[in-house]
């Protein structure tokens, strides 16, 4: 049975960094993404890579911002988010299944962390 696990949210002041991860349990030969909530808005895609780590998918609203990494021998998929901005606060979540934008596409999903930049 797969399980994902979120640490490393946190309160963070505008232009600051914080470093997601997301620790898998089971079968993860899938692609995997990370995906963003805030309150009153729909889940929002942020980046996905496939199993290999070859390729990566970035919305345009973090590109150059964020990078997403993963680490097989770990079970480990990485979100580093660097200069941070107030809409950038949700809840985020890291997923397993598919290397698309669309969530529904997406399998497996952990509990989410919170993410909060102050302005």
């Amino acid at each position: 049975q797969v399980q994902l696990v979120e640490s490393g949210g946190g309160l963070v002041q505008t232009g600051g960094s914080l470093r997601l991860s997301c620790l898998a349990s089971g079968r993860t030969f899938l692609g995997m993404g990370w995906f963003r909530q805030a309150p009153g808005k729909d889940r929002e895609f942020v980046a996905s890579v496939n199993w290999r780590g070859t390729d990566r998918n970035y919305a345009d609203s973090v590109k150059d911002r964020f990078t997403i990494s993963r680490d097989n021998a770990k079970n480990t998929v990485v979100l580093q988010m660097n200069s941070l901005k107030p809409e950038d606060t949700a809840v985020y979540y890291c997923a397993l299944g598919g290397l698309t934008t669309s969530a529904s596409d997406y399998r497996y999903w952990g509990q989410g962390t919170q993410v909060t930049v102050s302005s």
